[in-house]
């Protein structure tokens, strides 16, 4: 049973590159503890509309986000914003795994000790309490002084989740979380993404169908910046309204 609280609400967001628009009227309301996938082909915008939603795009010279987005409440585009506030209560998870050339545990703790945490006994708690979170603690329990860049790519992508974790984010953005993972690694992503719904909510983008089906309570279908078709993954997937949205998830095209 999903959620109808509305955790982030998108009201008619415009988005530009220097003179060239990238997203045209999106509205979209996530509701809380609800795992969201945004689906469409290559360029369709939907990675562009997740960096809207933690002001990620500020920091593309000469992009330009128009319309509201409304998280708990309030209105995050606006100038009087504090974006590392928001970036600590909506945390992202990038497509290709980004560990800092530190140990594993100085990765998860890092957010921690930028927050002014410095109680040695705490920040093991929570890099410990993040690792489980993120489904791997029991795996590297032993390792945790040792380099992170030394994982393989599936649990460096689940260190970048727990690092996410450690500073206790309401929302959690993944960009194409497991597109360059092998099957077994998708799936340990795919379980984490599970046992997470009961905590936050998560706004995922995939190209992969089947994962949107599979791990999704709603999904919405992206195509030339707009969006098409939004409504309860089965529902989409199995009985869209739009001919064009069938066309898409059939693949008859994308």
């Amino acid at each position: 049973m999903t959620s109808t609280t509305s955790k982030i609400l998108a009201k008619n967001v415009d988005f530009f590159y220097g003179k060239n628009q990238a997203l045209h009227d999106v509205s979209l309301n996530f509701p809380e503890n609800t795992v969201f996938a945004l689906i469409g082909p290559s360029g369709c915008g939907k990675s562009t509309f997740l960096r809207c939603l933690n002001r990620m795009n500020d920091l593309i010279l000469g992009a330009v986000a128009k319309g509201e987005i409304i998280l708990d409440g309030e209105n995050i585009n606006t100038p009087e914003t504090n974006v590392v506030s928001l970036r600590r209560r909506v945390g992202m998870v990038f497509q290709k795994p980004n560990p800092f050339p530190k140990t594993i545990f100085e990765n998860v703790a890092y957010g921690l000790r930028v927050n002014g945490l410095t109680n040695a006994s705490e920040i093991a708690d929570k890099v410990e309490e993040s690792l489980r979170r993120a489904a791997m603690f029991d795996e590297i329990k032993d390792r945790l002084h040792t380099s992170a860049l030394g994982l393989s790519g599936g649990q460096q992508q689940r260190l970048c989740i727990a690092r996410a974790l450690a500073v206790e984010p309401e929302v959690l953005l993944m960009d194409e979380p497991a597109s360059a993972l092998d099957p077994i690694a998708t799936q340990k992503i795919e379980e984490s993404i599970h046992e997470l719904k009961s905590q936050l909510t998560i706004i995922i983008v995939t190209h992969n169908m089947q994962q949107a089906a599979r791990v999704s309570d709603r999904t919405a279908f992206f195509y030339m910046g707009k969006l098409i078709e939004e409504d309860s993954t089965d529902t989409l997937f199995t009985r869209p309204s739009l001919k064009q949205t069938e066309d898409y998830i059939t693949g008859r095209f994308g």
